[in-house]
């Protein structure tokens, strides 16, 4: 289900958020679906419990799973979200994007390379939820596909 580099830049408790994140985007891990408990995937991924832990306590705060005690944690059902909340996600999902294409600028990929790779993203996350729709964007083929 999940992996983890450990010569990534990237620290370990955000490498299991994402990969948590997007087995419940693309919806392998439907809402109810139990995660292994703390001890368990750490151990299977040969890391501190207390980093599992603290990717755990991040995916509470941001109300994609549920933890109760002597019960597990659990992926929510509920992903409504309140007006302030969407504005909040869409604050830091710009964020995120502006440093994804200043990435790809500084790394010399083309404007129209860059809108492939982030389109074929998403084609891949609506296509695994069986809800791919196409807007009126064309995917474009990059030099490097």
């Amino acid at each position: 289900m999940l992996t983890v580099r450990l010569d990534s830049d990237e620290p370990l408790v955000d490498q299991i958020v994402r990969g948590i994140r997007a087995e419940i985007a693309v919806e392998r891990l439907a809402p109810g679906t139990e995660l292994p408990p703390v001890r368990q995937l750490a151990a299977d991924l040969g890391i501190n419990l207390n980093t599992v832990a603290r990717a755990y306590r991040v995916l509470q705060q941001s109300g994609l799973v549920h933890t109760a005690r002597g019960r597990g944690t659990r992926v929510t059902a509920d992903r409504e979200m309140t007006g302030e909340a969407k504005r909040s996600l869409r604050q830091r999902l710009g964020e995120r994007a502006r440093a994804l294409v200043a990435d790809a600028k500084l790394g010399g990929l083309s404007r129209d390379d860059a809108f492939a790779l982030v389109t074929g993203e998403l084609d891949a996350v609506w296509a695994a939820t069986g809800k791919a729709k196409r807007t009126g964007a064309k995917r474009q083929k990059g030099k490097d596909s």
